[in-house]
C-alpha cells in the first residue's frame, strides 16, 4: 500500500493529510505564518511520514508535473504573482528549493480550468474557475457521494461549496468529472475576500496589488466567524452570495445534491442557517475520512494522492481526468492584452 500526503495551503494553515488507502497516518495543521517563517517545516513532515508520494502545494494549478520540473515559469502559474512582488511567495519559493534539494516525491496537480473535462467555452475570460485544492475537495466529494449512495464513482452529481476562510467557491461536477466552477476570486463575496471585482471599480482603483484581492470580504463588517452569526447584513450579504455561486453552476448540472466544505461553514449555526436558504437539492457536509485537524482539501489532495500513485482512489483520478489536464490559466483571455504578459512569462 502506497503511503502518500496531501497538503492543503490555506490562507490560515497549511494542512497535511496523509494516508495508507483508507488508513489515516498523517492529521497535522501548522499555521500559514509558520510556514513562511520556516518553509523546512514542510520537508521534515514529509520526511517523518516516509511518503511514497506526496501532493504538494499547487496553487492555482498546472497540469500534473513533479517536483524537479517545477522552475520559474511553474512558480508563476502558481501563484499569479507578477515580478517584482517576490517578497509574497518567498515561502513557496524556498519550499520548494528545498524540496528539491532533499529529492522528496512530490507533485503539483491543476486547478478546475486545466481541466478537459470542462467545455472551453465556459472557460472564456476566466483564470480562476477553482484553485487546485477545490480539485481537491470535489475528488473528496465524488467518494463521499458514491460511499453514501452505493453507486459508481461516475454516477455522481452535485455542487459543491467551499466556505473558505479566504474565499468562498463552488465546483460542479456530472457523472464524476468537473464540468465547471466559481473561483473565489471571481464569483461573490467571501469571509476575507470580496471576490469578483466591478469592473468600473477596478478602472477607479487603479493599479490592483495582489493583496487586495485578500480584501472586502464580509470580515471588514464582521470581524470573526462567530460575529458573523450576530450581524444580519454580513449573514445575508455571505450567505446569498454562496446560494449566487450554487445556482448559477445549475446552468451547468442538475445536481443531485449540494455539498458543503471549508473551514468557515464549521462555524456553529452556519451550515443550519445555510440549509434553510437551498430548496432544489438535498445539502450535506463533505465528510471525507472524518478528519478533525486538517480540512477537507488536505484530506482530498491524499486521495488525489493516492489514485496517482495507483492506489484505491485510481479510479477517481481517472474518471476526473486529471492526468489529462494542460494548458495554462491564462489561455482563455480574449483581450489581446493578455499576450504582453504572456510573452514576459514565456507561457
Amino acid at each position: 500500500m502506497a503511503r502518500v500526503i496531501g497538503i492543503d495551503p490555506g490562507t490560515k494553515s497549511f494542512d497535511f493529510c496523509g494516508l495508507e488507502d483508507d488508513s489515516v497516518i498523517l492529521n497535522t495543521s501548522v499555521s500559514t505564518h509558520d510556514i513562511i517563517n520556516d518553509p523546512g517545516k514542510i520537508s521534515d513532515i514529509i520526511l517523518k511520514t516516509k511518503a511514497d508520494l506526496v501532493v504538494g502545494p499547487s496553487g492555482f494549478g498546472i497540469p500534473l508535473s513533479n517536483i524537479e520540473d517545477i522552475g520559474e515559469q511553474e512558480l508563476f502559474l502558481m501563484s499569479l504573482i507578477k515580478k517584482g512582488n517576490d517578497k509574497n511567495i518567498l515561502g513557496m519559493r524556498r519550499s520548494i528549493n528545498c524540496l528539491k534539494q532533499k529529492g522528496l516525491p512530490i507533485v503539483f496537480i491543476p486547478g478546475v480550468i486545466h481541466l478537459s473535462t470542462v467545455p472551453e467555452y465556459r472557460k472564456f475570460n476566466k483564470i480562476d474557475m477553482g484553485t487546485a485544492d477545490k480539485l481537491c475537495c470535489a475528488a473528496l466529494g465524488i467518494r463521499d457521494q458514491a460511499l453514501r449512495d452505493s453507486k459508481n464513482y461516475n454516477e455522481t452529481s452535485f455542487i459543491m461549496l467551499e466556505m473558505g476562510f479566504g474565499y468562498t467557491a463552488a465546483v460542479a461536477v456530472k457523472d464524476g468529472k468537473i464540468v465547471d466552477g466559481i473561483g473565489g476570486s471571481s464569483g461573490n463575496i467571501g469571509f476575507l475576500s470580496m471576490g469578483g471585482m466591478d469592473s468600473e471599480l477596478a478602472y477607479l482603483l487603479g493599479g490592483i496589488s495582489k493583496e487586495l484581492i485578500f480584501k472586502g470580504g464580509v470580515r471588514t463588517i464582521a470581524e470573526t466567524p462567530e460575529k458573523l452569526m450576530e450581524n444580519d447584513k454580513a449573514l445575508n450579504a455571505y450567505l446569498e452570495s454562496g446560494i449566487k455561486d450554487i445556482l448559477s453552476l445549475t446552468a451547468s448540472v442538475k445536481p443531485q445534491e449540494i455539498l458543503i466544505s471549508g473551514r468557515i461553514s464549521r462555524t456553529k449555526g452556519l451550515f443550519e442557517e445555510f440549509k434553510k436558504h437551498i430548496d432544489i437539492a438535498p445539502v450535506r457536509r463533505l465528510e471525507g475520512f472524518h478528519v478533525k485537524n486538517v480540512k477537507e482539501a488536505a484530506e482530498g489532495a491524499a486521495l488525489v494522492a493516492n489514485g496517482l500513485a495507483g492506489g484505491k482512489y485510481r479510479e477517481i483520478v481517472d474518471i476526473m481526468e486529471i492526468r489529462g489536464a494542460k494548458g495554462t490559466s491564462l489561455d482563455y483571455i480574449l483581450l489581446p492584452e493578455i499576450g504582453t504578459l504572456k510573452k514576459e512569462y514565456g507561457i
